[in-house]
């Protein structure tokens, strides 16, 4: 039986949603081994002068525990 675990991890990107949830994967797993699934929870963006500047993702990031 495998025990996994689930963190909320929230990051943003000025090149899209895509890169967002990567830099989650990638910050989480620098002390996060066993990484299982990413889950896209929320997406926003902030807006300036009618153009989106940032793009943000709250993730949900599941792994299993040894």
């Amino acid at each position: 039986m495998s025990v996994l675990k689930v963190i909320e991890v929230l990051t943003s990107s000025e090149k899209g949603w895509e890169d967002a949830a990567q830099k989650a994967v990638t910050h989480a797993s620098k002390t996060v081994k066993n990484i299982r699934s990413v889950y896209v929870n929320e997406q926003s963006a902030v807006v300036e002068n009618n153009m989106i500047k940032e793009y943000r993702v709250n993730t949900k990031i599941t792994f299993e525990v040894h």
